[in-house]
């Protein structure tokens, strides 16, 4: 502030000296004429408003000198005056005295408590200011969308990433109404949300769809904050938005792959699973609780899961090895007792690992029920196959056998009935064994269930012991061998040691210990017979025996006879035999 007084411009204080100094001549003045011309009798205390005005203008000092000037002068007009003070005077010139020190002492303190409150009102500005101009800063330079707008909605301020979002200035944006950036489609929920904001509901936020200068659309989380005149403030709104447009496409992304796995699990009967070792509870969708045959729920205690699962197939879902460091893949198949008391076969598939030191087990279930059926269906199939080619090639085989044997067995002019009836009991030889064979799914026989056939009265009679490995003989070979033991068996019944009481016949049969190829020994041993020498024509017995070395199957026959009996060795390949 300035004052020109004829030209030159005076300070402030230069002023307040220059009233101070006017207020105090004149008031010496008006004193020292008033004693002078008799009008009356001037008091010191009619000096005190004058010492008020040098105090407000001055500082202690300057108000004590003029009020000391004012007694000083006061006590010499009256002492020149009346020759001589009297007490009122002196008494008049002490009480000024101390009022106007007073005074001065109390404009200063006035003065200093003044100053100290602006010192502090300056300094809270000041931090005001700094507060202020942190929070511009951190408005302008936010990573978010920051606006400020009136109750009306109308925008005051905007930050530098509300307009990249938007596309718009600032200049553009200050006055605009917060709705002209909401999509069309979203205004009227924004609107209705906007008129509901009070105290005691004083923000709000959604995602939702804004548009851009160019038309542009993008998804935002928009909050609204509202400030209400409890603080002597005008009503406003704090806006704050935040861009979530890949984050919201992500999460649609993620959402529609979510649609499609669970769309695949269902067409593919599919339910995922998974067990929490550390709480001891089964969490699942409803499709795997339709696969085990339970309603659906949200979780179940695992040991409940112990009533519908197979006693035997329990264990596989116990704890997992505590071997497991990480992550290991899970396999498992369990079978499932269901309410309608049918047992169905379920696969668990997924992985197991170690979390907060506990085990869990996730991945997916299917049903294979129909799965497995179909397989054993198939093999079922393949087998009756197999069997009815066998049965096909074993008939051609029977009639070539059938043939042989009608050549080999001798043919008599003389004697047709003895002729017949030969051929008839190698037929029925065949026959026996052809049943037997049949009646065996593998289309296959054990030199024990051949023996046994040919020795059964005999064995039941304890005069024949049989003893040996259980050996398959294949299909092709198996009439062949059974003829051996129906010759010798025969051969022993006419001629040897069972056409008596005492005789004993032992049938036994090994893996040869010096052969490297694995041939089977067989050993038919007769003990107890006649007395008279066995009798064994070189006739149909003695070619299918291989007396000579050459039997009807097998290979490297020995046939010794003895006064009490008969021992018959044969070897049978591996090519001949099943183990």
């Amino acid at each position: 502030m300035r004052l020109r007084i004829g030209g030159p411009v005076l300070s402030d204080r230069l002023r307040q000296h220059l009233v101070s100094s006017a207020v105090l001549l004149a008031t010496l003045s008006l004193e020292m004429k008033s004693l002078l011309t008799g009008g009356g009798s001037a008091a010191f205390l009619e000096c005190v408003p004058a010492i008020v005005i040098i105090a407000f203008l001055e500082d202690r000092w300057p108000a004590m000198a003029a009020t000391f000037a004012m007694v000083a002068v006061g006590l010499a007009v009256r002492l020149g005056a009346n020759g001589q003070l009297v007490g009122d005077d002196l008494s008049g010139a002490i009480l000024l005295a101390l009022s106007g020190g007073m005074i001065a002492f109390l404009f200063h303190r006035s003065r200093q408590e003044l100053r100290g409150a602006l010192d502090v009102a300056e300094n809270r500005l000041a931090a005001i200011e700094t507060t202020e101009a942190r929070y511009r800063r951190a408005f302008e330079r936010a990573a978010l969308g920051f606006a400020t707008a009136n109750d009306r909605g109308e925008l005051l301020q905007v930050n530098m990433c509300m307009c990249s979002m938007s596309g718009y200035a600032q200049e553009e944006l200050v006055g605009q109404h917060i709705e002209t950036l909401v999509h069309p489609d979203e205004r009227d929920l924004f609107a209705r949300l906007g008129r509901g904001l009070s105290a005691e509901a004083p923000s709000f936020g959604l995602e939702m769809r804004l548009r851009k200068k160019d038309g542009t659309v993008f998804w935002a989380r928009v909050t609204l904050s509202w400030s209400g005149p409890e603080k002597q403030l005008p009503m406003g709104i704090f806006v704050v938005f935040e861009d979530i447009t890949e984050r919201r496409a992500a999460s649609e992304a993620l959402l529609g792959q979510k649609e499609w796995l669970d769309l695949a699990l269902l067409a593919g009967r599919l339910g995922t699973w998974r067990v929490d070792y550390k709480e001891r509870i089964v969490s699942g969708s409803d499709q795997f609780w339709e696969i085990l045959g339970l309603p659906p729920a949200a979780s179940r205690p695992l040991d409940e899961l112990s009533a519908i699962v197979h006693t035997a197939d329990w264990p596989k879902l116990g704890v997992p090895s505590e071997s497991i460091a990480a992550t290991a893949n899970y396999d498992a198949e369990v079978r499932v007792r269901r309410s309608d008391g049918q047992f169905r076969w379920i696969a668990l598939r997924g992985r197991e690992d170690i979390r907060d030191r506990y085990h869990q087990r996730f991945g997916i279930a299917a049903d294979l029920t129909e799965r497995r059926q179909t397989t054993l269906l198939r093999v079922a199939v393949r087998r009756q196959e197999r069997l009815i080619l066998e049965q096909r090639h074993r008939l051609s085989n029977l009639f070539a056998v059938i043939t042989a044997v009608v050549k080999m067995i001798p043919a008599s002019d003389q004697d047709i009935s003895k002729y017949r009836g030969d051929l008839l009991e190698r037929i029925r030889a065949l026959e026996s064994t052809h049943l037997l064979l049949i009646n065996n799914a593998e289309l296959s026989s054990s030199i024990r269930d051949i023996v046994a056939h040919a020795l059964r009265p005999y064995a039941e009679a304890h005069r024949a012991t049989i003893t040996g490995p259980h050996v398959r003989i294949v299909g092709g070979a198996a009439e062949s061998f059974a003829m051996i033991v129906h010759e010798l068996t025969t051969n022993s019944v006419k001629h040897g040691v069972l056409g008596n009481s005492r005789g004993q016949v032992e049938v036994r049969w090994g893996v040869a210990p010096e052969s490297s190829d694995g041939d089977i020994v067989f050993d038919w041993i007769e003990r107890g017979g006649r007395d008279a020498k066995p009798v064994l024509r070189k006739g149909f017995g003695w070619i299918v025996l291989g007396a000579d070395g050459t039997p009807l199957v097998g290979h490297s026959s020995k046939l010794e006879m003895s006064a009490g009996g008969l021992r018959y060795q044969l070897r049978l390949s591996q090519s001949e035999i099943q183990p």
